[in-house]
């Protein structure tokens, strides 16, 4: 019997065509998560990354297989597992306060008003909103309205927290203010988090583990790579972390030249790599690379997955 917190076992979805022939958008896909883990997943579009994230939150039914969590079938949506869209899903008539009570309210109904005011204020001034409680989501930029949505996500203290990349329609300078905050949340609440994103900078400093996930149709998640880098890392520092371009070049490889292979593991278990093991860790020789060198890769790198 397995031990882990969330174990994901034969998943697939598969629909039908007009043509009246099965389309399988993903199968056989096996993984666990552990508790207070946080893993990001990458892959092109198409490969089904969203539809696994509905499936664990209970909004979609697979077609096969089975997403087991602290020892139960997930059968429906459940307080239990939060979700934070990119598109924000706040309530337009509601304010920013307002909004995070809303789910506080429906995590614990027989708290006072005052215990879910405190509790919801707390949060959001943990995301750095709380010159915003009043405002409505109309008068709140999209990086302010996306940290209203993860306080909320984050306040109602779900066991596993699902992200569909909540920062793909923000600017560069806003998204690094965020992944801060959600870093530094997430540091102090050891909640599970599973996270969608195209961006290899952002799993590298966010996760724990990445999943690396073959193109569809007929996709699975191919390699589960570790991150072994430190922790706290801080966005303008980890490029200095030794290894930090090796995992880098790694996961860009796999991107671009190695996403269309099949796995070479015919178990649907997802193949376990650690691109840094071995490596001597106890000096910085990319300490000296300025942070518009890492842009510089970056702008090299079109990765062709923010198709």
């Amino acid at each position: 019997m397995s031990k882990a917190f969330l174990e994901v076992s034969g998943l697939a979805k598969v629909y039908a065509t007009k043509e009246g022939n099965d389309f399988t958008v993903y199968e056989d896909v096996n993984f666990t998560l552990d508790k207070g883990e946080f893993v990001c997943i990458i892959g092109h579009s198409g490969c089904g990354k969203s539809t696994i994230l509905n499936t664990l939150a209970g909004l979609d039914d697979p077609s096969g297989g089975a997403v087991i969590m602290n020892g139960k079938e997930v059968k429906g949506p459940s307080l239990e597992r939060g979700v934070v869209f990119q598109n924000y899903s706040l309530l337009p008539w509601l304010s920013t306060l307002s909004n995070v009570e809303f789910g506080v309210k429906a995590r614990w109904k027989d708290w006072s008003k005052s215990k879910v005011r405190e509790h919801s204020t707390r949060f959001l001034n943990m995301v750095g909103l709380e010159h915003a409680l009043n405002r409505k989501p109309s008068e709140l930029s999209g990086g302010m309205r996306q940290r209203v949505s993860i306080a909320r996500a984050f306040a109602t203290q779900p066991e596993l927290l699902l992200l569909d990349e909540p920062f793909g329609a923000l600017d560069a300078l806003t998204r690094g203010v965020i992944q801060e905050e959600l870093v530094k949340i997430w540091s102090e609440t050891h909640q599970t988090v599973f996270m969608i994103t195209h961006d290899v900078d952002e799993a590298i400093l966010l996760s724990d583990r990445i999943f690396l996930m073959s193109n569809g149709p007929n996709a699975a998640i191919a390699e589960s790579v570790k991150v072994d880098i430190p922790r706290p890392r801080q966005r303008n520092t980890i490029f200095q972390q030794p290894g930090y371009y090796q995992l880098r070049n790694y996961l860009v490889n796999f991107l671009v030249n190695r996403s269309a292979e099949k796995p070479e593991d015919t178990s649907g278990k997802p193949k376990e790599v650690n691109p840094l093991s071995g490596l001597e860790t106890s000096s910085a020789p990319d300490a000296a690379i300025s942070e518009d060198s890492v842009q510089a890769q970056n702008n090299e790198h079109p990765l062709a997955v923010n198709q």
